[in-house]
């Protein structure tokens, strides 16, 4: 029985062999032993009447024309029954008479020449192939009749033969009970052993259909993971180019528009277009580490409240509304990816209250609790009816829609959940028209290696 094959080291499963071995082997040898049997059986009739009708001749046989004709007859009944419809055997009343009809055609021949005893053994052999179960050794019986009364000579017709004739009957049905004992207990055995070879055989055959399933199933997963593989990766890239470029670009675009209705205004001019280029430079930087998944340039060189911090004063800056963190207890470091996604979560929430809340101040605060680290982002705009973003609805918000709503179809918010959601978090929005904006992002604490 073949095994399961390992995974190969690029990934692919190798192909199964079909199984192969001792099943279809022994099946076969079966095969050649009973087609061996079957030979035996049909042709051995026609040896032992050839022995005994030359042996007839030989030692001058009284009437040995009749015996030749009663040969003769005894050689046709064998064919008939046996050679010419081989399909009867499995027939029993068929073979009942076969075996009857061949016990009187030699005991005929017996009683005209000893010299018969040769053929009157068939009837040891074909017991097994005409009669069913316990008749098998009421024919062997009945032939060790006729070989004894072969063997002594013929009929005893005096108490001394009588004697000897009743000795060899014993010894013959003695033997011949045995013989058929063990032979009736070898057939089961090879009954049960060509069972157990075709369950096997069937087994085998089960199990070559099932590898060759199981190959086109594990096809379908690599097709499947393929394709999932590349559905998250251009999730990621989407993420990632929202969060880096499409951020980046507002920002710039917000900067130069600034700039120009402040041309007239050199200082302001120069500090706006400034600003536009640093937001250029960072964004470009952002963007490739992006594409090379590697972690924000911040979270490479301060841990997680000091570039929450730094974002918050740099976004307060540009955009001239106040913005402070506040973190409440123990910072620790956390699994990057934690990071990440909180430090993503921060610059969405900005970005949306920079773009559509109109807002006079806005609060961080970073909380570092005993299995979750939470960070909520508030400010004091015009708010939004969360259930109404990116459905279009010109009431969702100023400017026609909420946070992540403009130029995006809600895609900032949608990128946030996935982030939040694929780390194991939760994402809560509150906000009301007029009543401000809180984003809370929940996330697990999931340990990270020191720095």
């Amino acid at each position: 029985m073949s095994t399961v094959p390992e995974q190969a080291a690029d990934g692919q499963r190798p192909r199964a062999a079909p199984p192969t071995g001792t099943g279809t082997e022994r099946a076969r040898r079966l095969a050649a032993w009973e087609e061996r049997l079957t030979v035996l059986y049909r042709f051995l009739p026609y040896l032992t009447l050839a022995v005994s009708a030359l042996l007839s001749v030989v030692t001058g046989t009284p009437r040995l024309a009749g015996t030749l004709a009663i040969s003769a007859l005894a050689a046709g009944w064998v064919t008939w029954f046996i050679v010419l419809h081989p399909e009867w055997t499995t027939r029993r009343r068929l073979m009942a008479v076969y075996y009857v009809g061949l016990l009187i055609l030699a005991g005929t021949l017996v009683l005209r020449s000893p010299w018969y005893g040769f053929f009157a053994w068939l009837g040891f052999v074909h017991a097994f192939v005409a009669l069913p179960g316990g008749w098998r050794f009421a024919g062997v019986a009945g032939s060790a009749v006729l070989v004894a009364t072969a063997q002594s000579g013929g009929l005893p017709r005096t108490g001394g033969h009588w004697l000897f004739w009743t000795v060899i009957l014993l010894f013959n049905v003695g033997v011949a009970s045995a013989v058929s004992w063990f032979n009736s207990v070898t057939a089961q055995q090879h009954a049960n052993r060509k069972r157990l070879v075709e369950e096997l055989a069937e087994a085998n055959r089960r199990l070559a259909e099932t590898m060759r399933e199981n190959e086109g199933l594990h096809a379908q997963l690599l097709v499947q993971a393929r394709e999932a593989g590349v559905l998250d990766e251009r999730q990621r890239m989407a993420r990632e180019i929202h969060d880096t470029l499409a951020q980046g670009l507002i920002g710039v675009v917000t900067q130069l528009e600034a700039a120009e209705q402040a041309r007239d205004r050199r200082g302001d001019w120069q500090r706006h277009v400034g600003y536009a280029a640093a937001l250029a430079r960072e964004s470009l930087a952002e963007a490739r580490r992006s594409v090379r998944a590697v972690r924000p340039e911040p979270l490479e060189t301060a841990r997680l409240p000091d570039a929450l911090a730094e974002l918050a004063r740099r976004w307060s800056v540009r955009h001239d509304v106040p913005a402070e963190l506040v973190t409440t207890g123990t910072p620790r470091r956390l699994h990057p990816e934690v990071e990440v996604t909180l430090l993503r979560a921060g610059q969405e929430a900005l970005a949306n209250v920079a773009r559509h809340a109109a807002a006079t101040r806005v609060g961080l605060t970073l909380s570092y609790m005993e299995d979750v680290v939470t960070l909520d982002v508030r400010d004091d705009g015009v708010g939004f009816r969360p259930e109404q973003v990116g459905t279009g609805d010109d009431r969702a918000g100023p400017d026609g829609g909420g946070p992540g709503a403009a130029g995006s179809g809600g895609f900032g918010l949608t990128a946030m959940r996935q982030r939040v959601d694929g780390v194991g978090g939760e994402l809560v929005i509150e906000s009301e028209p007029g009543a401000g904006t809180a984003v809370c992002a929940s996330v697990p604490v999931l340990p990270g290696a020191a720095r």
